[in-house]
C-alpha cells in the first residue's frame, strides 16, 4: 500500500489472505513462494518486528511523498526512485542466491501484473497526491481489498457472502466520510485526486485477481525486483519526457525523501515483508499491514500538520473495521 503499494504503496500488501477468503492484500502474487504453512499457529516475535518495520515504513511514505511533491514532480519522483529501488532489490536477491532469470512462459503475465499492480498504482497515486492530502491518500489505499473482492467474483467465481459484502461497503463508507466531509467546493476540488487514487486501487485489485488466476511462481525478492523495475520504467520515462525534472530543485530534505522512497519503501520494507511472511501466519500478516494507513494518517498530522480530529478518526476506524470484518468473514 506504495503496497499496498499498498499498500502506499506503493504497493501495499493487503492481498495475502484476501483471495483465499475473497478479501484483500495486493501482494497476493507473492503468496506461492512466501506465505507460511497455514498450520503454523505460533507467532514469532521477530516476525512481528519485521511486520512493524514494514507497516511503519510504508505508512511514513505517504507524508514523505506529499512533501516531495513540493520540490519534484510526481511521475519522476515515483518512477526514478522505483527503478533504483528495483536494482537494490535485485542485488539483495542475488545475495540471497535467489534465481533472477524469468521463465519464458512467465514474461507476458509478469508484464501485465507489473503494469496493473505497480505502474498504475505508482503513477495514479503519485498524481492523486497533487490534489489530495497524505492522510486522504492513505485512507483511500484501504479500498484495494474492496476491489479485489468485487473483481474476484466475476473473474474467479469467488462469490461474496452477505456479511463480507456489507463489511466492504462499510469500509468504502468510511473512506467517503473522510473525503466527503469537507465543503462541497473543497470536495469538487479534490475530485481529480479521488478518481486517480481509486483508479490506481482498481488496477491493483484487477492485477491481484488476474495474478491469482495466472500465478507468478518465482522467488519473492526476485519477483518484487522485476515487478517494481518493469512497473516503474514507463512511469520514469513519462516523467523524464513530460515533467523534465531538475535535480538542482531538490533541497537536502528533498534528497532525503528520495533516498527514503528508494531504499526504505522499495527495498527495506519489501525485504522485511517477506521475512515477516516466513515467520507469521497469513492472517496475522494481513491484519498487521492495516497499520499502514493508520501510520500514514498519524504521521501526516505530525509531519505535515494535516488535520486529525474526530471525523478523521471515525473515518479511519470505520474503514479499517469494515476491512477487518471482511477478512475474517466466512
Amino acid at each position: 500500500m506504495e503496497c499496498i503499494g499498498i499498500c502506499g504503496t506503493t504497493i501495499s500488501p493487503v492481498a495475502v489472505q484476501c483471495l483465499e477468503s475473497t478479501a484483500c492484500l495486493h501482494l497476493e502474487f507473492q503468496r506461492p513462494m512466501t506465505v507460511p504453512n497455514k498450520g503454523r499457529a505460533r507467532i514469532s516475535p521477530l516476525g512481528l518486528v519485521f511486520l512493524a518495520v514494514t507497516s511503519v515504513g510504508w505508512g511514513l511514505n505517504f507524508p514523505i511523498m506529499k512533501y516531495l511533491l513540493s520540490e519534484w514532480p510526481p511521475l519522476s519522483s515515483r518512477g526514478l526512485s522505483g527503478m533504483v529501488g528495483a536494482a537494490a532489490l535485485a542485488l539483495v536477491a542475488a545475495l540471497q542466491r535467489q534465481r533472477l532469470a524469468v521463465p519464458r512462459r512467465m514474461w507476458l503475465r509478469l508484464m501485465l501484473a507489473s503494469l496493473l499492480t505497480i505502474s498504475a498504482w505508482v503513477a495514479f497515486m503519485g498524481l492523486a497526491l497533487v490534489w489530495l492530502d497524505a492522510r486522504e491518500a492513505a485512507v483511500l489505499a484501504i479500498s484495494v481489498p474492496v476491489w479485489v473482492a468485487l473483481l474476484a467474483w466475476p473473474v474467479l467465481g469467488e462469490r461474496l457472502s452477505p456479511l463480507r459484502a456489507v463489511a466492504l461497503m462499510v469500509a468504502l463508507g468510511g473512506i467517503f466520510i473522510l473525503i466527503g466531509g469537507n465543503s462541497f467546493d473543497a470536495g469538487i476540488g479534490k475530485l481529480p485526486g479521488l478518481l486517480m487514487a481509486l483508479t490506481g486501487a482498481v488496477c491493483v485489485g484487477l492485477g491481484t485477481v488476474l495474478t491469482k488466476h495466472f500465478p507468478l511462481r518465482m522467488p519473492p525478492t526476485s519477483l518484487a525486483a522485476w515487478q517494481i523495475g518493469i512497473g516503474c520504467l514507463p512511469v520514469a520515462i513519462a516523467g523524464l519526457v513530460i515533467e523534465h525534472p531538475q535535480p538542482g530543485a531538490l533541497s537536502s530534505a528533498g534528497w532525503a525523501s528520495m533516498i527514503y522512497m528508494t531504499l526504505i519503501q522499495f527495498c527495506l520494507c519489501y525485504v522485511c515483508w517477506f521475512a515477516a511472511l516466513e515467520r507469521l501466519p497469513a492472517a496475522t500478516a494481513s491484519i498487521g499491514t492495516l497499520l499502514v494507513p493508520v501510520v500514514g494518517v498519524m504521521s501526516a498530522a505530525a509531519m505535515l500538520h494535516e488535520p486529525f480530529g474526530a471525523r478523521e478518526l471515525i473515518a479511519l476506524l470505520v474503514a479499517l473495521g469494515g476491512v477487518v470484518v471482511a477478512l475474517r468473514a466466512q
